[in-house]
């Protein structure tokens, strides 16, 4: 039930994320989900593709000298009203996982926010919101989107 997930490492300067995101565009790569998080030298944009583009995206990335991985993160459906996000992370504070980060996706399904998630143990994440029937997308469903 993961999502696949590419990190790209920047450095802190006027311009990098246009220059990403420019060279992705430039390559047909669609960014379905983007996030950024910095620090005084250098910035992590993490964002989700079509897994039919991560390998390509990884490609293009290291040959304009880009450091970057794919990590899996989990995408969940969050009812889109009032206090539906802090209900799904009580589920998940009440199993005494932590979120290491989240971000939200550009489009919801219907009655549900998409959000992207990393958390502490990604495995009993999914468990504990199973068991809670919280919807889940995995990548096929990601690329359809």
């Amino acid at each position: 039930m993961f999502v696949k997930q590419i990190s790209i490492y920047l450095e802190n300067v006027k311009g990098s994320l246009r220059e990403i995101t420019q060279l992705l565009g430039d390559n047909n790569i669609d960014l379905k989900a983007l996030s950024i998080a910095d620090t005084m030298s250098f910035g992590i944009v993490r964002c989700i593709v079509a897994e039919e583009q991560i390998e390509k995206t990884m490609e293009i990335l290291r040959e304009h000298g880009n450091i970057a991985k794919v990590n899996n993160v989990i995408c969940v459906c969050i009812p889109d009203k009032p206090s539906g996000l802090s209900k799904v992370l009580t589920l998940i504070e009440d199993a005494g996982i932590s979120i290491e980060y989240t971000y939200s996706f550009y489009k919801n399904t219907g009655d549900n926010a998409v959000l992207i998630i990393r958390p502490s143990e990604k495995r009993r994440t999914v468990a504990v919101l199973s068991e809670n029937g919280i919807q889940m997308l995995n990548q096929a469903e990601i690329d359809k989107i």
